[in-house]
């Protein structure tokens, strides 16, 4: 209801309702009009500050029903369904198959990353979209401007050449990346050249020197020098890639083959070399010992088939080379829902270094350069040599969450990661990892790295049944429930852990053999006197 507080205010108020209804009925008995006419109404006087005072004897109290002067909508539907017809308009864009056909670079789960989010965000450089613009890491766009400079002096080129060519590619480039990208074509065409030519001007100048490609040896960051180890770390983050097809469309224009495929993801396995989790070089015999295991070459391309996606899909590539990795037997592949879990402390592999080595199980550094190839036999686990550094965590973090968002991705290192998880539960595992050769690791000691694989895989979706070491974590939890190898390893612990208790030993048996000679020679002589 309204309530109306002046007398000259009330009857220009009435005069104006009794001239819209008069209105009103006339326009229902005129003939309907070919135009349409706006009706004024006269206009209330303005009101004195003193008029707006209520006063009880002024006050005037008109019903809800009376009519109120609003106007009719001008359309016939409200903004609410009109937003709910957006909304499924992009559903449908959305939910199109080619949206995510390409779809290979995405942001971490907020569940993987809620527990270490730096792991995964960049703290200098920026590559694509995700986080171009960032106040932190804008200071690097002076140096991404000298490396297009220094390229584009190299080649006597024009920077239009590189703009035209990701600009027919833009589309494609759009689709590799997760959810809506609102940077406009331009802003996006010149990102992608940008940050394409500094990641090319990288790799080239550590694989041939920056010297070689007109960098000064003191430059800031043109040179081997201690950031590089923070910008590599960067540039392998799962949200810092940009496509391998852009890279190797920019690199065929500056060296003008552009049909070569295969010589960025080379270039990128000698730039990220430093992150390998390995530095067990295979010698000349070594390796000819493993190509005749085989039974084949154990060479590897790691574009032999040109699917890379992006630099962090190469380097998984190069990690998981091909070779005789075991496969997960078919009896046990069938899906439980109880064997699926979103949290490793339900899953477990198998036991800890403690328990499997009371148990008997002997641990032994496997010669290979691969270092999720994992051997068990005769009670014995063969492991190679596993590098940890500072940029470990977050290179691991960064591959398993690639292998939990790609659909056409395997989880072989993430069992991995997981297996190791359950080997190490407390410092002493992997101080005995490392006096077996199998953990080296440059961290501050040995708590660190066992809270670091314990952290690693803590929100991670997995499916044990699914591992390609769930048949060897078989092989060892029916090895560990052998009692007699429990009661062995025991003897062995206590009995034969040291020289001198080994001696000790021996004399023990040779006294209890000839107490036992002395006692059956008096016994025999009792009874059967010599004659």
């Amino acid at each position: 209801m309204v309530a109306v507080f002046n007398k000259d205010l009330l009857s220009w108020y009435l005069i104006t309702l009794k001239l819209k209804e008069t209105v009103d009925a006339g326009l229902q008995n005129a003939p309907t009009p070919t135009t349409s006419r706006s009706i004024e109404f006269p206009e209330l006087p303005l009101l004195h500050k003193e008029q707006h005072q209520p006063s009880d004897s002024l006050k005037v109290t008109i019903e809800e029903n009376a009519p109120i002067l609003e106007e009719d909508p001008k359309s016939p539907e409200s903004e609410w369904v009109i937003s709910i017809k957006e909304k499924l308009e992009q559903a449908k864009q959305d939910n199109d198959a080619g949206s995510w056909a390409k779809l290979s670079i995405y942001r971490v789960p907020l569940s993987l990353r809620k527990d270490d989010d730096k792991a995964y965000i960049p703290q200098i450089v920026s590559l694509g979209p995700y986080h171009h613009g960032k106040r932190r890491l804008r200071n690097m766009d002076r140096h991404k401007w000298r490396a297009v400079y220094h390229i584009l002096k190299r080649t006597n080129q024009e920077i239009k050449l590189y703009f035209d060519a990701v600009r027919e590619l833009e589309e494609k480039a759009r689709a590799c990346y997760e959810g809506n990208i609102t940077m406009s074509s331009n802003e996006f065409v010149e990102m992608m050249v940008l940050d394409t030519c500094f990641v090319l001007e990288l790799f080239c100048g550590v694989a041939g020197g920056f010297k070689h490609l007109g960098y000064a040896r003191n430059d800031p960051i043109f040179a081997m020098r201690g950031s590089m180890h923070s910008i590599q770390r960067d540039m392998i983050m799962i949200e810092n890639q940009i496509p391998l097809f852009i890279l190797d469309r920019l690199y065929g224009i500056q060296s003008e083959m552009p049909d070569e495929k295969g010589i960025v993801a080379r270039l990128a396995l000698r730039f990220f070399d430093p992150l390998m989790p390995t530095d067990e070089p295979l010698t000349q015999s070594d390796l000819n010992k493993f190509k005749s295991s085989m039974g084949r070459s154990a060479s590897f391309d790691p574009l032999g088939d040109l699917g890379g996606l992006h630099c962090l899909d190469v380097f998984r590539r190069s990690l998981l080379q091909t070779g005789p990795k075991p496969t997960p037997r078919t009896w046990i592949k069938r899906w439980s829902h109880s064997n699926r879990v979103a949290d490793k402390r339900r899953q477990q592999l198998i036991h800890c270094v403690s328990e499997l080595k009371d148990a008997g199980v002997k641990f032994k550094k496997r010669k290979t350069d691969r270092f999720w190839d994992v051997k068990f036999q005769n009670g014995i686990l063969k492991m190679p040599r596993l590098l940890i550094h500072d940029g470990t965590k977050s290179l691991f973090l960064n591959l398993i969450a690639f292998e939990q968002c790609h659909l056409d991705c395997t989880n072989d290192i993430t069992s991995y990661v997981i297996f190791l998880d359950n080997l190490i539960d407390s410092p002493e595992d992997v101080s005995y990892l490392h006096y077996c050769g199998i953990i080296e690791h440059w961290l501050g000691n040995d708590a660190e790295v066992a809270d670091l694989f314990n952290r690693l895989c803590q929100e991670v979706v997995f499916d044990i049944n699914d591992s390609y070491l769930s048949q060897l974590s078989d092989q060892i939890n029916r090895y560990y429930d052998h009692r007699w190898n429990a009661w062995r390893a025991t003897l062995s612990h206590k009995y034969f852990n040291n020289p001198w208790a080994i001696i000790s030993f021996i004399a023990a048996v040779i006294l209890i053999l000839f107490t036992f000679a002395q006692t059956f020679y008096g016994v025999y002589g009792y009874y059967r006197p010599p004659q």
